[in-house]
């Protein structure tokens, strides 16, 4: 009796320890492990563990139970033989290469499918997934690709002046040619303060020589005066 409590006690407690890993996990892998030995099992978890991947191994019956009518139920189409899943806690792309990688060394290890997003993913999507570039160079080229739009609009930017003179450069020449005379092109207008400068030293002029005028006549009259 004893030993049937903790057999169910040790049934329900790796229940929850699936929903607890799959449901932390950005994504969950299936893969079987048949024929695999242990120091192979140990490599592989290693490789795994270097790209953010948990590599269990539960079996079937509670893993089914751990997903039953939930949004993962759906790895349930991958649970037959020898199970074991792999819990992503980085980047899919990195551990689908890594699996992938080892599976090519070791072809014991067969990648069945996964789920990421509540979307099922097939072998070949995963093999797809493996053949990305790691997710920072992915950013790098992003990065890339929307700055080079910029840096050609700029330059655009740029050249528009210099093309419309260019442009209307061209269109005079060709229109000369053609012996059309074109109008002059117009005169700057002096700054309206040298115009009202040049106003007021011209009335100043009269006023000055009036002036000087005036004074010769005194000065002519000065001797008379002198003498009487």
């Amino acid at each position: 009796m004893a030993t049937q409590n903790a057999q169910m006690a040790h049934k329900v407690a790796v229940v929850d320890d699936v929903k607890t890993r799959i449901g932390a996990a950005s994504a969950s892998i299936v893969s079987e492990y048949r024929g695999l030995t242990v120091a192979e099992l140990a490599d592989l978890r290693a490789a795994l563990e270097a790209v953010g991947g948990d590599y269990k191994i539960f079996k079937n019956t509670l893993v089914r139970r751990a997903i039953d009518g939930g949004e993962y139920q759906l790895l349930s189409e991958y649970l037959s033989g020898p199970s074991a899943l792999t819990f992503v806690q980085g980047d899919i792309s990195a551990v689908a290469k890594a699996l992938r990688d080892f599976s090519r060394t070791n072809p014991l290890l067969v990648i069945k499918g996964g789920l990421a997003d509540g979307s099922l993913l097939s072998a070949a999507d995963l093999a797809a997934l493996a053949d990305l570039p790691p997710r920072e160079v992915l950013l790098a080229r992003l990065a890339g690709a929307l700055a080079a739009p910029m840096q050609q609009m700029a330059g655009l930017l740029q050249a528009l002046p210099r093309d419309m003179a260019y442009g209307i450069s061209a269109l005079i020449e060709q229109r000369e040619a053609a012996g059309e005379t074109l109008p002059a092109a117009p005169t700057e207008a002096p700054p309206a303060a040298e115009t009202a400068e040049a106003a007021v030293e011209t009335a100043a002029e009269p006023v000055e020589a009036a002036g000087e005028a005036e004074a010769g006549a005194e000065a002519a009259g000065t001797p008379e005066e002198a003498s009487e």
